[in-house]
């Protein structure tokens, strides 16, 4: 009975015990998870910050389309450029086309030396004029452009209105007439009033070319030359010239003459052009130095080693370009 007794005490011992032992257990393992939740940062917190990250980057490297355009995706090359300098990256990308231009590639013509007739006065390449042909007797060949005695009597005077203060001197002219016949001329003269703009009053030699001298007067079309066939420029100081006071001719010219320059205190002094075909220097600057001729397509020529040799025809062994 009492050993009974006994083992019953023990068994409600054991259960007492364990019951203790588990509650502890729980206990403990409340406080431990209690503990580890404390020093763990609110998750919520971690997700909602992640997610606005995540939203921003996205913005950034993937911005919004335009309506019906796809957004272009970033090739390899732009990728590893973005490691690079943006310097030289910039640099080397082509501009974009705008939508108005075509997207084919243009080509590129050759870059050539660019030909102005500009400084042409009233008789201009490339025109042809019509007008009427006269006949004079030339004599030797000399006339209001100081020329002197001509070789070759292949010559006729401008129209004063086309003369243009000597800008016509020295211009070779291709005369056509109706019937076909065709002459060159060199205009060394000027056809005063009543001469009308458009005509020409051709030698009797050049006039015998298109129609028989006794004609007299023959309706033709004329246009600006550039020949072949001409020597080199020659230049002349005329009488009286001196290093205080000179005046200048060019001879020979196979384009009109625009300019006539003389270099003076380091640059160029352009001269005045008279009607009888000289262009001055009043003062005597640039007298005996070097000259510089400029024809009616802009190409210039530089002379040196001219002295002043009042009417002495002295050669340059230069030439303008044929047109």
């Amino acid at each position: 009975m009492h050993e009974t007794t006994r083992q019953a005490a023990r068994q409600r011992r054991r259960r007492r015990r364990l019951m203790v032992g588990t509650t502890t257990g729980l206990i403990v393992t409340g406080l431990l998870v209690g503990l580890v939740m404390a020093m763990q940062p609110d998750r919520k917190e971690d997700v909602g910050s992640a997610a606005a990250t995540a939203v921003a980057n996205s913005q950034e490297t993937l911005p919004s389309a335009s309506p019906g355009r796809k957004p272009s995706s970033a090739s390899p090359s732009a990728s590893a450029s973005s490691t690079a300098s943006a310097t030289p990256s910039a640099s080397a990308t082509p501009a974009k086309a705008s939508p108005s231009r075509s997207a084919a590639p243009s080509k590129v013509s050759p870059r050539k030396a660019p030909v102005t007739t500009s400084l042409a006065g009233r008789i201009r390449p490339k025109v042809t004029y019509p007008g009427v042909a006269t006949v004079y007797k030339a004599g030797v060949g000399d006339g209001a452009c100081s020329y002197g005695p001509s070789g070759d009597m292949m010559i006729a005077a401008m129209n004063t209105t086309d003369y243009e203060t000597s800008r016509a001197c020295g211009a070779y002219i291709r005369v056509r007439a109706a019937n076909g016949a065709s002459v060159t001329v060199r205009i060394t003269n000027e056809c005063p009033l009543p001469c009308a703009p458009g005509q020409l009053d051709l030698s009797e030699q050049a006039f015998a070319k298109l129609a028989p001298v006794s004609t007299g007067r023959l309706a033709i079309t004329w246009s600006l030359l550039s020949p072949d066939a001409v020597g080199t420029i020659s230049i002349r100081y005329k009488n009286g010239s001196s290093p205080y006071w000179c005046g200048i001719q060019a001879i020979g010219h196979r384009n009109p003459l625009a300019r006539l320059e003389v270099r003076s205190g380091g640059g160029w002094r352009q001269l005045a052009r008279t009607d009888y075909n000289y262009f001055l220097s009043p003062d005597g600057s640039g007298c005996g130095g070097a000259i510089r001729l400029t024809d009616i397509y802009g190409e210039q020529l530089t002379v040196n080693g001219i002295a002043v040799r009042p009417d002495v025809v002295q050669s340059t062994r230069v030439q303008f370009a044929r047109h």
